[in-house]
Protein backbone atom coordinates (compact mmCIF):
# COMPACT_ATOMS: atom_id res chain seq x y z
CA UNK A 1 0.00 0.00 0.00
CA UNK A 2 1.06 3.33 -0.95
CA UNK A 3 2.47 5.68 1.91
CA UNK A 4 1.00 8.57 0.52
CA UNK A 5 -1.10 9.54 -2.29
CA UNK A 6 0.73 10.03 -5.47
CA UNK A 7 -0.52 13.63 -6.83
CA UNK A 8 2.80 14.90 -8.05
CA UNK A 9 3.68 17.37 -5.70
CA UNK A 10 6.28 16.08 -4.54
CA UNK A 11 9.25 16.54 -7.04
CA UNK A 12 7.60 19.97 -6.88
CA UNK A 13 8.84 20.49 -3.69
CA UNK A 14 12.55 21.01 -4.89
CA UNK A 15 14.35 24.36 -4.96
CA UNK A 16 11.47 26.58 -4.04
CA UNK A 17 12.20 30.17 -2.64
CA UNK A 18 9.35 31.11 -0.11
CA UNK A 19 7.57 33.90 1.02
CA UNK A 20 5.56 34.14 4.38
CA UNK A 21 2.13 36.05 3.80
CA UNK A 22 1.18 37.95 7.22
CA UNK A 23 -1.20 39.89 8.59
CA UNK A 24 -4.96 41.03 7.81
CA UNK A 25 -7.39 41.01 5.44
CA UNK A 26 -5.59 42.88 2.63
CA UNK A 27 -2.59 40.68 2.94
CA UNK A 28 -5.15 37.70 3.14
CA UNK A 29 -7.22 39.00 0.10
CA UNK A 30 -10.66 40.40 -0.61
CA UNK A 31 -10.62 41.14 -4.26
CA UNK A 32 -13.56 39.73 -6.17
CA UNK A 33 -12.19 36.55 -7.96
CA UNK A 34 -13.40 35.60 -11.70
CA UNK A 35 -12.35 32.81 -13.86
CA UNK A 36 -11.18 35.87 -16.55
CA UNK A 37 -8.89 37.23 -13.39
CA UNK A 38 -7.37 34.70 -11.35
CA UNK A 39 -4.22 34.47 -11.74
CA UNK A 40 -2.06 30.80 -12.45
CA UNK A 41 1.64 30.66 -13.13
CA UNK A 42 3.98 27.61 -13.69
CA UNK A 43 6.30 26.64 -11.16
CA UNK A 44 3.98 29.10 -8.29
CA UNK A 45 3.09 27.18 -5.86
CA UNK A 46 1.50 27.39 -1.82
CA UNK A 47 1.57 26.00 1.05
CA UNK A 48 -1.45 23.16 2.26
CA UNK A 49 -1.21 20.90 4.62
CA UNK A 50 2.58 21.07 4.81
CA UNK A 51 3.14 20.37 1.13
CA UNK A 52 3.62 22.31 -1.91
CA UNK A 53 0.43 22.68 -4.26
CA UNK A 54 0.06 24.79 -7.63
CA UNK A 55 -0.83 28.25 -6.83
CA UNK A 56 -4.60 28.93 -7.20
CA UNK A 57 -6.83 31.93 -6.00
CA UNK A 58 -7.97 32.63 -3.12
CA UNK A 59 -4.64 31.59 -2.10
CA UNK A 60 -5.05 32.65 1.79
CA UNK A 61 -8.39 31.18 2.80
CA UNK A 62 -9.03 32.60 6.25
CA UNK A 63 -12.86 33.37 5.33
CA UNK A 64 -15.59 31.45 3.49
CA UNK A 65 -15.13 31.78 -0.54
CA UNK A 66 -18.68 31.28 -1.40
CA UNK A 67 -20.19 33.57 -3.69
CA UNK A 68 -22.13 35.70 -1.73
CA UNK A 69 -20.34 35.17 1.32
CA UNK A 70 -19.20 38.49 3.44
CA UNK A 71 -16.16 38.73 3.72
CA UNK A 72 -14.90 36.51 1.30
CA UNK A 73 -11.50 34.85 0.95
CA UNK A 74 -10.48 36.19 -2.75
CA UNK A 75 -8.15 37.68 -5.10
CA UNK A 76 -4.87 38.23 -3.14
CA UNK A 77 -1.83 40.73 -3.57
CA UNK A 78 0.77 37.72 -3.57
CA UNK A 79 -0.45 36.24 -6.46
CA UNK A 80 0.44 38.87 -9.22
CA UNK A 81 3.83 39.40 -6.77
CA UNK A 82 4.93 35.41 -7.30
CA UNK A 83 3.84 35.41 -10.76
CA UNK A 84 5.86 38.11 -11.92
CA UNK A 85 8.96 37.10 -9.70
CA UNK A 86 8.88 33.57 -11.34
CA UNK A 87 8.68 35.35 -14.90
CA UNK A 88 11.64 37.75 -13.84
CA UNK A 89 13.73 34.73 -12.72
CA UNK A 90 12.88 31.45 -13.29
CA UNK A 91 13.10 30.21 -10.20
CA UNK A 92 10.15 28.29 -8.03
CA UNK A 93 7.71 30.58 -5.69
CA UNK A 94 6.05 29.47 -2.79
CA UNK A 95 3.80 31.35 -0.87
CA UNK A 96 3.08 30.75 2.78
CA UNK A 97 -0.57 32.10 3.78
CA UNK A 98 -0.84 33.32 7.19
CA UNK A 99 -3.23 36.07 6.99
CA UNK A 100 -6.44 36.35 9.20
CA UNK A 101 -8.83 39.49 8.34
CA UNK A 102 -9.72 41.57 11.33
CA UNK A 103 -7.31 40.86 13.14
CA UNK A 104 -5.13 43.46 15.64
CA UNK A 105 -1.26 43.94 15.79
CA UNK A 106 -1.36 42.45 19.71
CA UNK A 107 -2.69 39.38 18.23
CA UNK A 108 0.23 39.31 16.14
CA UNK A 109 2.55 39.42 19.47
CA UNK A 110 5.47 36.21 19.70
CA UNK A 111 3.30 34.41 22.14
CA UNK A 112 -0.09 34.35 20.64
CA UNK A 113 -1.45 32.19 18.43
CA UNK A 114 -1.68 34.02 14.92
CA UNK A 115 2.03 34.58 15.66
CA UNK A 116 2.84 31.03 16.44
CA UNK A 117 1.03 29.92 13.73
CA UNK A 118 3.23 31.64 11.25
CA UNK A 119 6.01 30.54 12.53
CA UNK A 120 4.90 26.83 12.47
CA UNK A 121 3.77 26.85 8.65
CA UNK A 122 7.11 28.92 8.02
CA UNK A 123 9.39 26.26 9.55
CA UNK A 124 7.41 23.47 7.60
CA UNK A 125 8.00 25.39 4.20
CA UNK A 126 11.75 25.76 5.44
CA UNK A 127 12.13 21.93 5.49
CA UNK A 128 11.51 21.92 1.58
CA UNK A 129 12.21 25.39 0.67
CA UNK A 130 14.64 28.48 1.13
CA UNK A 131 12.66 31.15 2.87
CA UNK A 132 12.96 34.26 1.50
CA UNK A 133 11.38 36.87 2.52
CA UNK A 134 8.44 37.98 4.85
CA UNK A 135 5.29 39.93 2.98
CA UNK A 136 2.78 42.07 5.86
CA UNK A 137 0.29 44.46 5.08
CA UNK A 138 -2.21 45.02 9.00
CA UNK A 139 -2.95 48.17 10.66
CA UNK A 140 -6.43 48.68 9.63
CA UNK A 141 -7.47 47.35 12.94
CA UNK A 142 -5.10 49.62 14.63
CA UNK A 143 -6.39 52.65 13.33
CA UNK A 144 -9.93 52.82 15.17
CA UNK A 145 -8.35 55.11 18.05
CA UNK A 146 -5.56 57.34 19.16
CA UNK A 147 -4.31 54.94 22.07
CA UNK A 148 -4.05 52.02 19.45
CA UNK A 149 -1.86 54.39 16.57
CA UNK A 150 0.70 55.24 19.77
CA UNK A 151 0.43 51.79 20.82
CA UNK A 152 1.15 50.76 17.59
CA UNK A 153 4.91 51.07 16.89
CA UNK A 154 6.70 49.30 20.05
CA UNK A 155 4.22 45.75 19.24
CA UNK A 156 5.25 46.39 15.45
CA UNK A 157 8.73 46.31 16.00
CA UNK A 158 8.32 43.48 18.84
CA UNK A 159 6.76 40.75 16.53
CA UNK A 160 9.02 41.58 13.19
CA UNK A 161 12.38 41.09 15.54
CA UNK A 162 10.44 37.72 16.90
CA UNK A 163 9.76 36.70 13.34
CA UNK A 164 13.72 37.32 12.73
CA UNK A 165 14.79 35.65 16.12
CA UNK A 166 12.44 32.78 14.86
CA UNK A 167 13.15 31.87 11.26
CA UNK A 168 16.62 34.40 10.21
CA UNK A 169 17.42 37.66 9.44
CA UNK A 170 14.76 38.00 6.89
CA UNK A 171 13.80 41.10 4.54
CA UNK A 172 10.57 42.14 5.72
CA UNK A 173 8.22 44.33 2.96
CA UNK A 174 5.44 46.56 4.41
CA UNK A 175 2.84 47.55 2.87
CA UNK A 176 0.86 50.97 3.55
CA UNK A 177 -2.94 51.44 3.85
CA UNK A 178 -5.31 52.42 1.36
CA UNK A 179 -5.86 56.23 1.33
CA UNK A 180 -9.02 58.13 2.54
CA UNK A 181 -9.32 60.15 -1.10
CA UNK A 182 -9.48 56.55 -3.25
CA UNK A 183 -12.31 55.32 -1.37
CA UNK A 184 -10.87 54.36 1.86
CA UNK A 185 -13.87 55.06 4.13
CA UNK A 186 -13.65 52.32 6.90
CA UNK A 187 -11.83 53.57 9.28
CA UNK A 188 -11.39 57.31 10.51
CA UNK A 189 -9.52 59.15 7.65
CA UNK A 190 -6.91 61.28 10.02
CA UNK A 191 -5.47 58.18 11.75
CA UNK A 192 -5.63 56.57 8.48
CA UNK A 193 -3.22 59.18 7.39
CA UNK A 194 -1.36 59.51 10.48
CA UNK A 195 -0.42 55.51 9.77
CA UNK A 196 0.91 56.02 6.84
CA UNK A 197 2.96 58.86 7.09
CA UNK A 198 4.65 56.99 10.58
CA UNK A 199 5.06 53.73 8.54
CA UNK A 200 8.82 54.59 7.10
CA UNK A 201 9.93 55.98 10.23
CA UNK A 202 9.17 52.89 11.88
CA UNK A 203 10.39 50.73 9.22
CA UNK A 204 13.81 52.89 8.79
CA UNK A 205 13.96 51.06 12.57
CA UNK A 206 14.25 47.61 10.82
CA UNK A 207 17.64 46.87 8.88
CA UNK A 208 16.25 45.39 5.71
CA UNK A 209 12.98 46.46 5.48
CA UNK A 210 10.85 48.43 2.59
CA UNK A 211 7.55 50.24 2.61
CA UNK A 212 5.11 49.45 -0.52
CA UNK A 213 3.16 52.90 -1.61
CA UNK A 214 -0.68 52.37 -1.95
CA UNK A 215 -1.42 55.76 -3.69
CA UNK A 216 -3.75 55.65 -6.02
CA UNK A 217 -4.90 52.11 -5.29
CA UNK A 218 -8.63 51.95 -5.01
CA UNK A 219 -10.73 50.47 -2.40
CA UNK A 220 -13.81 48.14 -2.96
CA UNK A 221 -17.26 49.40 -1.64
CA UNK A 222 -16.83 48.42 1.54
CA UNK A 223 -14.50 50.96 2.26
CA UNK A 224 -11.58 48.25 3.64
CA UNK A 225 -10.44 46.57 1.10
CA UNK A 226 -8.60 47.12 -1.84
CA UNK A 227 -10.26 45.86 -5.38
CA UNK A 228 -9.06 43.41 -7.17
CA UNK A 229 -7.06 45.55 -9.62
CA UNK A 230 -5.60 47.35 -7.14
CA UNK A 231 -4.13 44.10 -5.47
CA UNK A 232 -2.57 43.28 -8.45
CA UNK A 233 -0.82 46.23 -8.23
CA UNK A 234 0.05 46.56 -5.11
CA UNK A 235 1.16 42.90 -5.77
CA UNK A 236 3.94 44.52 -8.00
CA UNK A 237 4.41 47.09 -5.44
CA UNK A 238 5.52 44.70 -3.52
CA UNK A 239 7.61 42.40 -5.73
CA UNK A 240 9.86 45.88 -6.76
CA UNK A 241 10.25 46.97 -2.78
CA UNK A 242 11.63 43.38 -2.13
CA UNK A 243 14.30 43.65 -5.22
CA UNK A 244 14.94 46.83 -3.52
CA UNK A 245 16.20 45.21 -0.71
CA UNK A 246 18.10 41.72 -2.11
Amino acid sequence: MALWINDGLHEAAQGIRSFLLVGQSNMAGRGDLTPENTITAPDCFMLRMGRWQPMSEPINVDRAVAEGAVPRSGANLAASFAAQLQKETGAKIGLIPCADGGTRISQWQPGEVLFDHAVFQAKLAMRTSALTAILWHQGESDCLAPEQLEAYPEQFLRTMRAFREELGDLPIVVGELGYPENGFHGTPAELLKEFNRRLPELAAQLPKCAVVSAADLTARPDGLHFTTESLRTLGLRYLEAYKSLV
